[in-house]
């Protein structure tokens, strides 16, 4: 199957959490036989930080302006079994209206960050990446994040039919590692600034390195301010390159995953995070959001704080104790969330007749109904 696909960026990971799933799911695609293209608009700020230009998995086809690459663009779309375009994709609207309008089998917008498509446009925004007539025009809609948002994506967007594709990892980027003695932390944290995750943050991390001074914290990710008033004993490094995010997983004890607001809100919302840090074995305290029981069983593949004093009680917990959680959120990892299982689930869905319910559709609405 070719798939052509227009959407934010895989040349840089920096700040930029599709890349890395983008890149893994491709992978996988691509070791099934079919073939990947994706236009990504030559952006400065993911020039400046740009870890890749070419991938043996995927053609890569970068550009500086709509019409000049639209030649090439409608080219590729000509032999094509299904397009996509990505939410916070740089010309999401033309490619919509571009895609919804062509003869291609079938025609998908995958939203990678449905919880903040919605809460914007629950607060009268306008989203850039959308069209003003909505999804109605796609054979699919996806969603990244399952439970009522599938609702709203019906109910808001006029999507016809809308499937969950929730995250994954590619075990063969994130596996166990020795560890990396910069990124050695009985707690770390990797992850991109936001503002609606601060306060979490704070509770989970910074808090409770003030009260355990004794103990190492690192945190790993662009656009923090004031780390100079940190306490001493968290360390700061501004990027992780993908290529080493084992190394900086393996390197911990306990890691920390924090949703966004809006996500958590919304819930069955998994982060790459997650499923990258279990891949590595390393054990994950979390936030909770409704739904995360589906991804993992609390207390025994993932920890939840919500919390200082119950973020400080699992730094606390005993090394064997952790190793262990980690060993079975690995398992769990590979046995049901890697990219081969999700490029296979999307298979089938491309694969599905558009004029009846995907299965994985039903699976979301009884999330709902339960």
């Amino acid at each position: 199957m070719k798939i052509v696909i227009c959407g934010l960026s895989i040349s840089s990971a920096w700040g930029n959490g599709h890349a890395t799933l983008l890149r893994g799911l491709f992978r996988a695609l691509h070791s099934d036989g079919h073939e990947v293209h994706f236009f990504e608009r030559d952006t400065p700020y993911y020039a400046a930080h740009r870890d890749a230009t070419s991938f043996p998995f995927a053609h890569l086809h970068l550009y500086c302006n709509w019409i000049d690459v639209l030649p090439s663009l409608q080219a590729q779309l000509n032999d094509a079994d299904a397009a996509m375009v990505t939410s916070y994709c740089a010309d999401g609207v033309s490619a919509c209206e571009l895609i919804t309008q062509s003869n291609i089998a079938k025609k998908i917008f995958y939203d990678m960050d449905t919880p903040v498509t919605l809460s914007r446009l629950e607060r009268g925004e306008m989203v850039e990446y959308l069209p003003a007539e909505g999804l109605g025009g796609f054979d699919l809609v996806l969603s990244y994040t399952g439970g009522e948002a599938l609702t709203q994506l019906r109910h808001r967007l006029h999507a016809r039919h809308v499937a969950a594709l929730y995250g994954w990892v590619d075990p063969e980027i994130h596996h166990p590692v020795q560890p990396v003695d910069e990124y050695r932390a009985d707690l770390s944290y990797l992850g991109t600034f936001a503002a609606d995750r601060q306060r979490a943050w704070e509770q989970l991390l910074l808090l409770p390195a003030k009260e355990l001074p004794e103990k190492r914290f690192v945190v790993g990710g662009a656009m923090y301010s004031q780390v100079e008033q940190w306490p001493t004993n968290v360390s700061y490094r501004a990027h992780v390159p993908p290529a080493e995010h084992s190394g900086f997983y393996c390197s911990s004890r306990l890691t920390l995953n924090i949703t966004r607001g809006a996500m958590a809100a919304m819930g069955y919302c998994p982060s790459g995070r997650l499923f990258e840090a279990a891949a590595c074995g390393t054990p994950v305290l979390s936030d909770w959001w409704k739904g995360l029981n589906e991804f993992f069983q609390p207390g025994d593949e993932i920890l939840i704080a919500n919390s200082t004093a119950e973020a400080v009680t699992a730094i606390q917990q005993d090394a064997g104790a952790l190793k262990q959680i980690g060993a079975r959120a690995k398992q769990r990892a590979l046995d049901c969330h890697t990219a081969a299982i999700r490029a296979r689930q999307l298979i089938e869905l491309i694969e599905t007749d558009s004029g009846s319910q995907p299965a994985a559709e039903r699976d979301a609405y009884a999330y709902e109904e339960a």
